[in-house]
């Protein structure tokens, strides 16, 4: 393992936290021009199952980890190097001889995906979304020569860095060398920060880094496909992550768990007999929901029920008795898991709740001139209304009624944004917020309408011995759109993936209607 650099790298750090001295070099982090940058080699994990495969899994788990503090901190920050981890079938040659490799298995790919969650963009991704790409061809059977290879080493950028990523490639020429690694150098190119170039004196304006297994470029004005030939990069995606114009599908994730949760038996179980009807039922909602919208991407927000959100600390009584059962706290631990296992984004902090991720992401949607659904049980979620932004709820018989501003006009009397006003006067039961005294939600309507706003409302002179409660309650009716979000460029589901964790799980009839999704290459 190394980092090479022309500007003098600090060493930060020699290992991960957690990691025990087994004499293992697998972790070195340095800080080079202004980015810290990880040269990461993952254990391989074979044979599986068996204690390498653990230790593999640890290993990750102890990166996911510490990368969550490094992607917090908002530096820029690149994780670079041999993950050892196929992430999609995309990414290996059409084979089964591979199907047993510590490489594909589900717990594998869901480890990678759990970190890409925390919101690191796949840099090879985000500009080759659908090419092979690959980085290793085995030594043995011949695979250089047939083009068997796969994709095992990635180089992960922050959100700091998404615009200033100009290029990505992978120098698969460089395998074809006699006496040639059996990994091919991947690498990206970044423009230096703003003001950055001048000031540390070099002319090009650019940083180039490259994966742990290969060796630094510096100069470059094409790209390689996967046939080894060059062309020049899309304008279109030079600088930031990729986008179609599809809407972007956000979900309460906490919602549809608890609906499903109730809604099918409680016979429904896993192999290991623990309970699955939650699982279940959000593995259907979200192939529904996917096959009917084809959104660009999906993201799920969950609520942390493990610590309390800022609206508890603002308001003790805010939704107090809520018990919830063991197994529906289980499979809601699982859930996340899952919808990685597919592809998908989750957003997850402890002192935010799922609305707020909801908000956040149709805050970055309609910023970027996009447009977003948003699948939410939370009539809260009206709110968010808007010309581009459409809520997803759940009607009679299962189906989801489409809302914008007129059925949010039509169904409570306010515009979208005035929602938080109502809440806050006619109150909210399910929350146990006590809205103001004698007013119910037809009352509540007029007000807003006729003064704009609570303030108007307090204003006017009604309600003064109530104002500060009042605006307390609506404080925590507002979904909070600073909430911590996840990579919200264009991702393709990963069906393969999603049914290896079904079966796993004994849910085979589900495995199968995901088997039934994944296209031959």
């Amino acid at each position: 393992m190394a980092i090479l650099a022309r500007w003098a790298p600090v060493v930060t750090r020699l290992d991960l936290p957690g990691d025990a001295p087994d004499g293992q070099s697998r972790y070195l982090e340095a800080a080079v021009n202004g980015v810290l940058v990880a040269s990461i080699y993952a254990p391989n994990g074979n044979p599986q199952p068996g204690p390498k495969f653990d230790y593999k899994l640890a290993w990750l788990k102890r990166l996911t980890a510490h990368a969550a503090d490094l992607y917090a901190s908002g530096a820029p920050v690149v994780l670079a190097g041999d993950y050892n981890v196929v992430p999609t079938d995309i990414d290996i040659y059409l084979t089964k001889s591979w199907d047993r490799d510590a490489l594909l298995q589900p717990e594998s790919r869901a480890a990678y995906q759990r970190l890409l969650s925390q919101g690191w963009t796949d840099a090879i991704r985000a500009l080759h979304l659908k090419e092979p790409m690959y980085t290793f061809w085995d030594c043995m059977r011949k695979r250089w020569e047939r083009d068997g290879g796969l994709r095992l080493d990635h180089i992960l950028l922050s959100s700091a860095l998404i615009e200033r990523l100009e290029d990505a490639g992978v120098d698969r020429q460089i395998r074809g060398m006699e006496g040639a690694s059996d990994h091919a150098p991947v690498w990206v190119r970044l423009r230096d920060a703003p003001d950055r170039g001048a000031a540390l004196g070099h002319a090009s304006g650019q940083a180039t880094i490259a994966a742990a297994t290969a060796l630094p470029k510096t100069e470059r004005s094409t790209q390689r496909t996967g046939d080894g030939t060059a062309r020049r990069s899309r304008a279109a995606r030079i600088g930031q992550p990729a986008f179609s114009g599809r809407p972007l599908l956000v979900i309460d994730g906490d919602s549809f768990a608890h609906r499903s949760y109730h809604a099918l038996p409680k016979t429904i179980r896993c192999s290991n007999g623990k309970g699955a009807g939650a699982i279940l039922g959000f593995a259907n909602f979200l192939l529904r929901v996917y096959a009917d919208e084809r959104p660009r991407a999906v993201v799920v927000g969950w609520d942390s029920l493990d610590a309390p959100t800022k609206r508890h600390e603002m308001f003790p009584a805010y939704q107090s008795g809520r018990e919830f059962d063991a197994e529906l706290i289980e499979q809601l631990n699982l859930l996340p898991e899952f919808v990685a296992a597919f592809g998908f984004a989750n957003a997850k902090a402890p002192g935010f709740e799922a609305d707020d991720f909801l908000a956040a992401a149709v805050a970055a949607e309609e910023r970027a001139g996009r447009s977003a659904l948003v699948a939410s049980g939370d009539r809260d979620s009206f709110q968010l209304a808007s010309p581009s932004t459409s809520i997803l709820y759940p009607s009679r018989g299962g189906e989801l009624a489409r809302i914008g501003p007129e059925e949010v006009r039509q169904r409570y009397g306010v515009d979208p944004k005035q929602v938080p006003d109502f809440i806050a006067l006619r109150g909210d039961p399910s929350d146990k917020l006590p809205g103001a005294a004698g007013v119910g939600p037809k009352r509540a309507a007029q007000l807003v309408q006729r003064y704009g706003t609570l303030d108007g409302v307090l204003k006017a002179g009604l309600f003064q011995t109530q104002a500060e409660t009042l605006r307390l309650y609506r404080l925590i009716a507002t979904m909070d759109a600073k909430a911590p979000l996840p990579s919200l460029a264009d991702r393709e589901p990963t069906w393969s993936s999603a049914s290896d964790y079904a079966r796993n799980w004994g849910l085979n009839q589900l495995a199968d209607r995901l088997d039934e999704k994944i296209q031959p290459p």
